[in-house]
């Protein structure tokens, strides 16, 4: 029994840095998509609901089953020689199309971050920008000094896209302790702040 839970762990977090570089892809194109088709769609909506007939039919947890089963045959893919054959393919294939390759190849650092366990962030923090009375979340990143003042250097990512973002300078006064891990924030930036701790 041990086996088989090491077993399904183990295919499953594989399967977890398959599937989120293209999930999250995907939800930025479908955000983009949407985003773009709302200008006519309402429009065109109307004009084929006349000649198409829909019938809604929902089954609570399906989608959630469903996700479970392609990232556990993701993880199951990815460790034999065919399945790495085919994800490098793949993973050629979403680096060549000019804004997928972008928005893929930034979702897949975020992951490798993960995975190796490895990160440049020191510590999670609060920094007043874009203006003052507004807290954003960042990571420090590194301390220099700068004409006798001790700066620290702040990442604070951007949305949807969190490994876009600003690289700033602040007083270490003007940093404030945010009460989170590093991973818990990076949680935090990743959800849209769905997942607060």
């Amino acid at each position: 029994m041990e086996n088989v839970i090491r077993h399904l762990k183990s295919k499953f977090i594989t399967g977890l840095f398959v599937v989120v570089p293209v999930g999250i892809t995907l939800f930025i194109l479908k955000f983009l998509f949407n985003f773009a088709d709302g200008i006519l769609g309402s429009y065109l909506d109307s004009i084929f609901s006349n000649f198409v007939v829909h019938r809604e039919y929902h089954v609570p947890g399906l989608g959630m089953l469903t996700g479970a089963v392609v990232i556990y045959l993701s993880g199951i893919l990815a460790t034999n020689v065919m399945g790495t054959r085919i994800l490098k393919w793949w993973d050629d294939l979403l680096s060549r199309i000019p804004l997928v390759k972008s928005i893929y190849n930034s979702s897949k650092q975020l992951t490798q971050v993960f995975k190796e366990g490895k990160t440049s962030y020191r510590r999670a923090v609060f920094v007043e920008w874009p203006r003052v009375g507004v807290r954003a979340v960042g990571f420090v990143t590194g301390e220099v000094e700068r004409a006798g003042e001790r700066l620290v250097v702040v990442y604070v990512p951007t949305m949807p896209n969190p490994t876009s973002g600003f690289a700033l300078f602040f007083p270490e006064s003007e940093v404030y302790d945010s009460g989170m891990t590093v991973e818990e924030a990076v949680k935090f930036v990743v959800s849209g702040g769905a997942v607060v701790h």
